[in-house]
C-alpha cells in the first residue's frame, strides 16, 4: 500500500515536471506567467468540478465551517508560492527561483515534525542535503559565484518555498474529513477566485482566438494540475509529508530531462551529476523502512 502512495507521489511530481511546455504555448499566445496560474487554476476546477458533478457528486460536499482548509491549499499555498516563484523570477532568474523554491522540502520535514510529530531520521537529513544541492546543479546556480542575488530574491524564493511545502501540510489535516477528489476541487476553486482578478486574465481573452492556447490550457489545467494533485493527495493519506516532499523533487529532474530531449537545452555534466543526485536521494528515501522512523 504505502508502495502505490509513492508511486502516485512520484507520478504526480513526473506531471508538474511538464508545466513548461504547456506554460510556453501560454506564453506564445501572449499570456502573462501570473495570467498562467489563474490559467491553470480555472482550467483544473472547470473540467474536474464537472468530473466529479458526473461521477462523484458527493465529493463536492463539504461542510462551511470547514473553508479554511481549502483556503489553505488554495490560496497560501498554490497562490502564494506562485505569487512569490515569479517575482523571485523577476527580480533573477529561473535557476535561482527554482533553487529556492526546493527549499520546500526542508519546511515540510520541520512542519511535519512540529505538527504531526514525524520523526527527523539521518536519512531523511542526508536525502534533503542531496535534493538540494541536486537542485542547485540542475538548475546552473552552481558553481556559485556566477549570479548575485538580492536580500529581495532570497525572501521571495524562500517564500515560495513555503507556501510549496503548505500543500502538503494542508492537505494532511484535511485528509481526515475529506477525500483527496474533495481537497482537490476546492484547492482549485479558491485558487481560481482569488487569482482570476489579481492576474487580469479577463483583459486578455483575445488570447484564446489561437489553437496555442487551448492546448496549453487544457494541458496546463488538467495534465499539470487536475490529476497530479489528486494522485498527490491521494498518497499523502499514507505517506509522511516530509517523504512525500522529497520525492516529489522527482520534478527538476522530469523538467531538465524534457528540456534536454524536447528543446536541445546545454548537457552540462553539472546538470547530469544534479539529475543524478535527485534521482539517488528518491531512491534512498524510497528504501527506507517507514516502521524504523
Amino acid at each position: 500500500m504505502l508502495g502505490k502512495a509513492y508511486v502516485k507521489i512520484i507520478t504526480a511530481a513526473a506531471l508538474w515536471g511538464c508545466i513548461g511546455i504547456f506554460l510556453k504555448l501560454l506564453t506564445g499566445a501572449g499570456f502573462t506567467s501570473m495570467e498562467g496560474v489563474a490559467i491553470r487554476a480555472l482550467a483544473a476546477c472547470l473540467i474536474y468540478g464537472g468530473f466529479l458533478a458526473f461521477t462523484d457528486p458527493g465529493a463536492l460536499k463539504i461542510r462551511p465551517k470547514d473553508w479554511y482548509y481549502f483556503f489553505g491549499t488554495g490560496v497560501c499555498s498554490l497562490l502564494f508560492f506562485n505569487w512569490c516563484y515569479f517575482n523571485a523570477i523577476s527580480r533573477s532568474s529561473m535557476s535561482v527561483a527554482a533553487v529556492l523554491l526546493y527549499t520546500a522540502p526542508m519546511f515540510v520535514t520541520l512542519m511535519s515534525a512540529l505538527f504531526f510529530r514525524e520523526t527527523i531520521t539521518l536519512i531523511k537529513l542526508l536525502a534533503l542535503a542531496v535534493t538540494f544541492a541536486g537542485c542547485a546543479l540542475v538548475t546552473g546556480l552552481f558553481p556559485l559565484g556566477q549570479e548575485s542575488v538580492s536580500p529581495g530574491t532570497i525572501l521571495f524564493g524562500l517564500g515560495s518555498g513555503f507556501g510549496y511545502a503548505l500543500y502538503s501540510i494542508f492537505s494532511k489535516f484535511a485528509l481526515k474529513k475529506y477525500a483527496p477528489s474533495t481537497i482537490s476541487f476546492y484547492s482549485f476553486l479558491f485558487c481560481a477566485l482569488f487569482s482570476l482578478p489579481l492576474s487580469g486574465l479577463h483583459r486578455d481573452l483575445a488570447g484564446f482566438g489561437c489553437w496555442q492556447a487551448w492546448v496549453g490550457a487544457l494541458g496546463i489545467g488538467v495534465l499539470c494540475c487536475a490529476v497530479p494533485y489528486v494522485l498527490y493527495t491521494d498518497g499523502l493519506r499514507l505517506a509522511e509529508p516530509g517523504r512525500a516532499a522529497i520525492l516529489a523533487t522527482i520534478e527538476p529532474f522530469v523538467a531538465a530531462a524534457l528540456g534536454i530531449l524536447l528543446y536541445r537545452e546545454e548537457v552540462t555534466g553539472y546538470k547530469l551529476v544534479g539529475m543524478a543526485a535527485i534521482l539517488g536521494s528518491v531512491l534512498l528515501i524510497n528504501r527506507q523502512n517507514p516502521a524504523k522512523n
